[in-house]
């Protein structure tokens, strides 16, 4: 037992992303630098502003789940059962021969089934009526309710909304239920869909996205001087968390311990970060409080970095108010550069990005780092990964509405 309740173990991790649909791909796209962004290919895009994203390419839910059934979820639901599928597996749980009851699921995602809300409202206006399956294909609990269903996992289940912080804080949330002891695993993280004609058009219309469409592969470019707005991202990010007791009992393999979880709001600006990077301060050292980490022992932050024009110098701005003068001895890499924004997917890929740089030793690099601005002037990892084993590391999201979550993780010893 830990002062804050029982020792949490990451055992198992599962990915869809635009740079890889199983962890291993996903991580060996990731540390050689490479790129998902692409012309968007789902919708014609003529006539927007911005005309390209990180889609998920070659996505199939064959072998995972019953074609009929998968025709009642949509994308964002089917990307998280699919990469829940490869969580248990690498973890080596047979949900049939653990406790059900006490296995439960946290997901978030920042909207949930846009595909659907679209596709049907356009059913309304053109025949008068919806599918009777609108609702449960759209709300954004549903990816939580189909793993939960898929799997007979009866423990605690519900998915979390908080924008681009829903996959930290269904992790977050997942910690503190293990702790208290209402469940021995979880599968905790984040799905989202959202590379869709309205929210494109949502998203460009507020001046978030870039509009690089010479470009799209150097487009998300965090913390450099150039960036010119976030790059659209879509999938799933998803860890297996379990209790010490029950990851040692069954032979499971740690990955890495998460130790904290911090949590708190900016109280400033629909969409906009506090500048002075207060409220996402208060997160980062909540975390690193309730895991017990000193600061020094911090070798590597993934940042929220999302390559937009107020958010990146408002994260450096808060790395600093936290960590003084340690921030400049900081590995601090934005895998948002190659993967995009996956909205509330974010939090959870990145999750499992910190997971495995913790336990491969090997830190992701930010890319298109090219003209570093100013007012950035931490260590980036520019360019390439590093070799280079890593004994505690935050990984942050901050989402529209100011909601901050950071997650802390330490290598296991």
């Amino acid at each position: 037992m830990s002062e804050n309740g029982r020792r949490v173990f990451v055992t198992g991790t599962g990915v869809v992303s635009p740079i890889g649909n199983d962890t291993e791909e996903f991580w060996s796209n990731l540390v050689a630098g490479r790129s998902g962004a692409g012309p968007i290919t789902r919708f014609d895009v003529a006539d927007y502003e911005t005309r390209f994203a990180c889609e998920v390419k070659g996505f199939t839910t064959e072998g995972v789940v019953d074609r009929k059934d998968a025709k009642r979820m949509d994308r964002f639901a089917q990307f998280a059962v699919v990469a829940c599928h490869e969580a248990i597996q690498r973890a080596g749980i047979d949900p049939e021969k653990v406790d059900r009851d006490r296995f439960g699921v946290v997901l978030g995602s920042g909207i949930g089934g846009m595909e659907t809300f679209e596709t049907q409202h356009t059913a309304l206006l053109q025949r008068g009526r919806v599918s009777p399956f609108f609702i449960p294909m759209m709300i954004s609990d549903m990816a939580a309710g189909q793993v939960s269903i898929q799997y007979g996992l009866r423990g605690p289940n519900f998915g979390t909304v908080s924008a681009c912080a829903s996959g930290a804080h269904a992790i977050g949330e997942a910690l503190r239920l293990l702790r208290a002891g209402d469940a021995d695993v979880m599968l905790a993280g984040g799905a989202e869909a959202t590379i869709t004609p309205m929210a494109l058009a949502g998203f460009g219309s507020a001046r978030a996205l870039s509009t690089r469409n010479d470009d799209p592969q150097r487009a998300s470019r965090p913390f450099d001087r150039d960036r010119d707005g976030f790059v659209m991202g879509e999938g799933a990010g998803v860890l297996v968390l379990e209790t010490e007791e029950h990851a040692r009992r069954r032979g499971a393999p740690l990955l890495c311990e998460l130790g904290g979880y911090g949590a708190s709001a900016d109280a400033y600006h629909l969409t906009a970060p506090s500048e002075d990077g207060s409220g996402a301060a208060r997160a980062m050292r909540r975390a690193l409080d309730d895991a017990g980490i000193p600061l020094e022992d911090v070798t590597y932050i993934n940042a929220h970095g999302t390559s937009t024009p107020t958010g990146d110098p408002a994260e450096v701005t808060a790395v600093k108010r936290v960590f003084g003068a340690h921030a400049a001895r900081l590995m601090m890499s934005s895998t948002k550069s190659m993967t995009g924004h996956l909205l509330g997917a974010a939090g959870g890929l990145e999750a499992v990005v910190t997971a495995l740089t913790l336990s491969r030793g090997i830190v992701p690099p930010t890319t298109n780092l090219e003209n570093p601005d100013p007012q950035c002037d931490l260590d980036f990892v520019p360019h390439q990964a590093r070799a280079l084993r890593v004994r505690a590391a935050l990984s942050n999201s901050f989402g529209f509405g100011g909601h901050n979550a950071t997650l802390a993780l330490r290598a296991v010893t």
